[in-house]
């Protein structure tokens, strides 16, 4: 029987989201879209859900009467929204479940938490443990040893090193570079092409070749 899954968030990021599980039905997997759900959809987004030919089911609390084996993905990049969004989801006792590109690669030793979605091209290489509700956007790397925690959004085209740890709910901007042994701190913000080369504290925002 196909799995009932439903994306909050019908930006940009959201129906990237949507392309990763047209990606994998086409690959075989059973998951059956229902829709968006989505407080407040602009009339640009919900045009574009409808130019694909899906749509906006309703608000959040559209997913107060969903059956119960509906799978439910955040399609948000902002961590503390998708903190949020995910308490009220567990609270309801939804189901959980990854998202995996067919064109992806995960090694050894790779444990997935639930939300967690793996846009293409992305490689994670071995002894990695990823969790709830992460973003690995597309063409990324991690590299062994990484631990990335609760709610983090990694954009594309990131580069991680081994044996980093990056915090819950920070967000590594495209195109960055963490070098080995380095720890980004909860609620961090890396910009885009920064180059960290050193710890990065608690909820600062980093950006620039070193960044600073």
């Amino acid at each position: 029987m196909a799995r009932s899954v439903v994306i909050v968030g019908c930006g940009g990021f959201g129906r990237e989201v949507r392309d990763v599980i047209d990606a994998c039905i086409e690959n075989g997997d059973d998951w059956r879209f229902l829709g968006y759900v989505d407080d407040d959809p602009s009339d640009a987004n919900r045009a574009a859900v409808i130019r694909a030919g899906d749509h906006v089911l309703g608000g959040l609390n559209w997913l107060e009467e969903a059956p119960k084996d509906t799978h439910v993905f955040i399609g948000i990049a902002t961590g503390t929204v998708k903190a949020r969004i995910d308490h009220q989801v567990r609270m309801l006792g939804l189901a959980e479940g990854v998202l995996i590109h067919p064109n992806s690669t995960l090694g050894r030793d790779v444990a997935l938490e639930a939300g967690t979605v793996i846009c293409a091209g992305v490689r994670l290489t071995t002894n990695i443990r990823i969790g709830r509700h992460v973003h690995v956007n597309l063409n990324s790397t991690i590299g062994h040893d990484v631990d990335v925690a609760d709610y983090v959004s990694i954009n594309p085209l990131v580069a991680i090193s081994g044996n980093v740890r990056i915090g819950e709910r920070s967000m590594v901007g495209t195109h960055a570079a963490v070098l080995q042994g380095l720890t980004i701190h909860e609620d961090a913000i890396v910009g885009g092409s920064a180059l960290i080369v050193r710890d990065v504290p608690r909820g600062v925002t980093v950006k620039g070749v070193p960044a600073k």
